[in-house]
Formats: structure tokens, C-alpha cells, sequence
């Protein structure tokens, strides 16, 4: 009899395949949720980026800061330009270096600007040696996350399947555009703001809250929503277990309390960003009729330079755009929404003049899908937007890029 193991052939032995690196494994799960909508959204934006990158190294070439040079200015230095200096310095040096701050002659009042962004670009810094680059790859991200976002909430509030790339469009081709693709903070905030809003839609509260109290690390606006999602939740409210979940509408309120603290350990005033804002911007206090004027004043009777002038005649118009979304908002008892934005538009509309409304629009997403909703009621409204909103977008974005955004 012969023996077993000779009659049973052995399988052959097979290496296991090397384990996939936790990174890539981790990138693939999250591809993997993507709808083809998402992904759709997703090229849209790498293009209008494509095209943003274009655009910047035409005008490095095109329109150099002294005429008659030979030389092209830096791939990068387009990008470094107006506030995005004053994240860099927040980012490299500290908010009072040396023991300077608004006790110093020339001080360029950096405690303005919320430490959420710098934070953050000091720590990409590590890994992107330029700082530019690391401001550009911070918005480059944070950019996709929020269309991403933006794209999910219009398709939770439009039926249509078209709803959420028809956003994107409107979005990503808007006049200010530009501050999306720059070292600014808008991406930075809407990647946080937008998925808040769409976990309070879903009623996630926790999410939405520490979300929201990220987006408040970074702008003040993230007050605003923090008071949307607020009323949010109560208007949502059913249950005694649903009141359990009140107590996360007050952690965005701990971001800016503690950055307030920081700043009065270091110069005694527990509103040093907003009297900061007021020496450097004219972001004094006055009546919204009074903003009115002035800023009419410099856009129409002569006492600005033409460049300041069609600034101003932008911040107008913003206005004017901002005053018509929350009447339609409270008209259609978009109550929430009406809020974050009524609450943007006081804060803007009671400086001296207007500053930065053409911006603010980005982060109005009810305006986006508004639009959107429009468009895909009536086809031409998408045609007729464009051929304005091309040349305003390009114009805007040669002029931030050349140097001249600010007059």
C-alpha cells in the first residue's frame, strides 16, 4: 500500500501580495464614493484651474510690473499678492515677532486675520519648502473639497440630476473666482463651511458643529454660519432626544473666544482683530446709508482714481446682489440661509465704505444654486451668464494677478 502523500500532489506555494500602503488604500476607499456626478464636478474643477494657471503665466509675460523688462517676474509671483503676504508673515514670523504689534510704527495690523489658515500653511510648510506653493496646494485641496460639497448640497436641494455640475459652472466661473485658486482663505473656509451645512442638513449636529468651529478658525463669517446652523437645529427640532444635541451649537463659539484671549495676552485688548481691521481697512463703525454713500461717492463723483472707482462700483453692485438673495431667501422662508447671509452683508455694509463684497459673494452658496435652479428652468439664463460673467471673471483675475486688485 503505498503511502499517501504520494498520490496527493502538493498546490503549489503562492506569496501573499505586499499589503497596500495605508495612504494609497485610504485614497482609493474615498475615490471609491464618488458618484460619476462627483467626479464630474471634480474634472470641471481641475479644468477651470488648468485654465486659472494659464491665464497667471500669460500675465507674468503680458503685463510686467515695470514696462520695457526682459525678464519675466517668478512662476509663483502672480499668486503671492495683497493679503496672501500678510498670511505668509502671520505663517513665518508669528503675530507680534520680536515683541513688535500695533504699538509699532508701520504696523501692518496682521492680527486681522484669523489664525486658522496661517496655522495651517505653517505646517505645509514643512513638506513645501516655498511658501507660495504651499498656499496654492492648501487652496488647490481645499477648493475641490468645497465644489465637492457645494455640488451635494444643490443636488439635495434641486431634483434636477443636472443640479449640481450646473452649480459648479456658475461657481467656478463667478467674477472672483481668482481668490479660490490663490493663497487666500475663502477655499480654506468653504471647505469646511459647505460640508457643515450639508452634515446640518442631514441633521448631524456634532459634524456640523466641529466643522463649523474649524470654518471659524479661519474667518470671522464662521460666526455667521455658526448662527445659520443654530436656527437650523431649532427649526429641525421634534424630540426630547433631539434637544440633547443643542449643547454642539456652542462650540463654534470657542475658536474665536480663544484667539480673542490670545490676542489680549499680548496687547491687552480682547477686540484687538476687530480694532485692527478698523485702522488698516476703515472698517470703523457707521450706518448702513452712510456706507452707502461713501462708497458712491468713490465710485461715481470723481474723488478716486479710475482703478479704485470700478472697485468701488463692484462693491455696489455685490451689495445690490446680496440685498436681492435674502429677499428671495425670505421670501421662498429659507430662514437659515437667509440668516448666514443678511449677517455677511450687516457686517460688510457697516464700515465706512464697502471692502471685499465682490469676494464675500463666493462664500454665499444659496446664491450659486439659486442660479443654478434659474439655469435649468430656463436654458438661455446659463448663456447670457457667461457672456457677462467671462470677460468680469478674466478682468478680475488679470487684475489681482498683475498687482493692480486694489486700485
Amino acid at each position: 500500500m503505498s503511502d499517501l502523500s504520494t498520490l496527493v500532489r502538493p498546490e503549489p506555494r503562492t506569496e501573499a501580495p505586499p499589503p497596500e500602503p495605508r495612504t494609497a488604500g485610504r485614497f482609493r476607499r474615498a475615490a471609491a464614493r464618488l458618484t460619476p456626478a462627483d467626479r464630474s464636478v471634480l474634472w470641471l474643477y481641475l479644468l477651470t484651474r488648468i485654465s486659472l494657471w494659464v491665464t497667471a503665466h500669460l500675465a507674468r509675460w503680458l503685463f510686467p510690473a515695470r514696462p520695457g523688462t526682459r525678464e519675466a517676474a517668478p512662476v509663483l509671483a502672480p499668486f503671492q499678492q495683497w493679503d496672501a503676504n500678510h498670511y505668509l508673515h502671520i505663517a513665518r514670523d508669528g503675530y507680534f515677532p520680536a515683541g513688535t504689534g500695533p504699538w509699532t510704527s508701520g504696523w501692518d495690523n496682521r492680527e486681522a486675520f484669523f489664525p486658522g489658515y496661517p496655522f495651517l500653511l505653517r505646517a505645509v510648510h514643512t513638506v513645501v519648502p516655498d511658501w507660495t506653493a504651499a498656499g496654492l496646494l492648501i487652496s488647490f485641496v481645499a477648493g475641490a473639497v468645497a465644489v465637492l460639497a457645494l455640488a451635494r448640497i444643490a443636488r439635495a436641494y434641486l431634483s434636477e440630476d443636472a443640479a449640481g455640475r450646473r452649480t459648479a459652472v456658475f461657481f467656478l466661473l463667478s467674477p472672483c473666482a481668482v481668490f479660490l485658486a490663490a493663497g487666500y482663505t475663502e477655499a480654506l473656509f468653504l471647505a469646511f463651511a459647505l460640508p457643515a451645512w450639508l452634515a446640518a442638513m442631514r441633521h448631524r449636529w456634532a459634524l456640523a458643529a466641529v466643522l463649523t468651529a474649524l470654518a471659524t478658525t479661519v474667518r470671522v463669517s464662521g460666526l455667521f454660519l455658526a448662527a445659520a446652523v443654530a436656527l437650523l437645529f431649532v427649526l429641525s427640532a421634534r424630540t426630547g432626544r433631539h434637544w440633547r444635541a443643542a449643547g454642539w451649537t456652542l462650540l463654534p463659539a470657542l475658536p474665536p473666544a480663544a484667539y480673542s484671549w490670545y490676542l489680549h495676552a499680548h496687547t491687552g485688548d480682547w477686540m484687538a482683530w476687530k480694532h485692527a481691521q478698523e485702522r488698516g481697512w476703515y472698517r470703523t463703525f457707521h450706518t448702513p446709508w452712510e456706507a452707502w454713500t461713501n462708497t458712491w461717492h468713490g465710485a461715481f463723483e470723481g474723488t478716486q482714481s479710475t482703478g479704485y472707482a470700478a472697485m468701488f462700483q463692484a462693491e455696489l453692485a455685490a451689495m445690490l446682489v446680496g440685498l436681492a438673495l435674502v429677499a428671495i431667501l425670505l421670501r421662498r422662508r429659507r430662514w437659515p440661509e437667509a440668516v448666514y447671509v443678511a449677517l455677511s452683508l450687516w457686517a460688510l455694509g457697516t464700515s465706512y465704505w464697502y471692502t471685499s463684497v465682490p469676494r464675500a459673494t463666493l462664500l454665499w452658496w444659496p446664491l450659486w444654486i439659486g442660479l443654478a435652479a434659474v439655469s435649468l428652468r430656463r436654458p438661455w439664463f446659463t448663456t447670457a451668464y457667461l457672456c457677462v460673467a467671462a470677460p468680469v471673471t478674466t478682468i478680475v483675475a488679470l487684475t489681482f494677478l498683475t498687482g493692480r486688485w486694489a486700485g
